[in-house]
């Protein structure tokens, strides 16, 4: 059963397994470093679709058909389905999911959603809630453009700042120690974060909104388990870009905590910031989530990483928030993966 330590962390003693996972990216993500990492690199960004928000329902879909059948299970055999996306109401995942006919319950963290997800599903199989359950989620450039800043068309410049919403998809199927006994990857505790505000309100500075949750939660983290970076194979966040990991570098010095030599950022990761133009690194729901699936999750499978702190880190806002001037509150999610 979930144990709790500390104030902020839940401890899963019996270890929920990782039973199998997978990434689908569009075409920039797969000529990135990473792109022999993923499972589907998709040369076109609409995917066949008529719209940029039905292919990115498309690259849900596909990711969890891909890691259904790497675990050679059915739909039938999912109990239940945790998915978000950053559009309203959640769309992608809604209508990219819905012909699965599993049991679903829609998460909102922003860009910390893999993260959120992943812990939900976690503590579901760790209570007996559930044998198996699945976490997904999805962002696209081109849809999240639309809703949150201009479309395409109108050709706005982008800020020094601002960060590229990956085109991606990742999704991971959990079960139950007492059914996958011999599974080598786990998840051994969760953090949930709190909501932290310094009072940003340029939202083409997602990295600098998000930096202080990040803080707040593996500082949590740290004093619950009384552990501390060094512990650790990596600490992995998603997705601050450049600006908001040398922020989260800074602050946790300030802290006594220096994160910096086992520190890297899916935003970072995710895109060759020298040779595509993404300015300050990627972002977007689907940015860590791919990274997690692909290169993280892989090289834990073959011994090259056993520990690793992965900090979802998301900017909760909204259009309607930001044009009546409201700041950009963020949030960090940590799960503790452990192979």
């Amino acid at each position: 059963m979930p144990k709790r330590i500390g104030k902020y962390t839940i401890q899963l003693e019996t270890n929920p397994a990782i039973l199998s996972y997978a990434a689908v990216v569009g075409k920039k993500e797969g000529e990135g470093p990473y792109g022999q990492y993923f499972d589907q690199c998709h040369t076109d960004t609409t995917l066949g679709e008529a719209s940029w928000e039905k292919a990115e329902s498309r690259l849900q879909n596909e990711a969890v058909h891909l890691a259904l059948n790497k675990a050679s299970l059915k739909n039938s055999d999912i109990d239940c389905i945790f998915a978000g996306d950053l559009l309203n109401q959640c769309i992608s995942s809604t209508f990219g999911l819905r012909s699965l006919n599993i049991p679903f319950l829609g998460q909102y963290g922003a860009c910390s959603t893999m993260a959120q997800t992943l812990a939900i599903a976690s503590l579901f199989v760790e209570s007996g809630a559930a044998n198996r359950a699945a976490a997904v989620t999805s962002s696209h450039f081109c849809s999240a453009e639309r809703q949150f800043r201009f479309p395409l068309e109108y050709g706005g410049q982008r800020t020094p700042t601002a960060q590229w919403t990956a085109t991606a998809a990742g999704a991971v199927i959990l079960g139950s120690r007492n059914l996958y006994p011999g599974q080598p990857i786990g998840l051994q505790a969760i953090t949930f974060g709190r909501i932290v505000d310094y009072d940003i309100k340029d939202m083409t500075n997602m990295g600098a909104a998000m930096a202080p949750a990040a803080a707040s939660t593996l500082l949590d983290y740290f004093n619950d388990t009384g552990t501390n970076p060094q512990d650790y194979d990596l600490i992995l966040t998603g997705d601050l870009g450049l600006v908001g990991s040398k922020l989260l570098d800074d602050l946790m010095e300030r802290e006594g905590k220096d994160i910096r030599p086992l520190h890297n950022d899916c935003g970072l990761m995710i895109y060759d910031r020298d040779k595509q133009d993404v300015h300050a690194g990627g972002s977007g729901c689907g940015c860590s989530a791919a990274i997690l699936c692909a290169p993280i999750f892989q090289q834990m499978s073959v011994g090259q990483l056993h520990k690793v702190l992965f900090v979802g880190t998301g900017a909760l806002m909204s259009p309607t928030s930001s044009q009546q001037g409201e700041s950009i509150p963020g949030v960090a999610h940590l799960v503790y993966l452990q192979a």
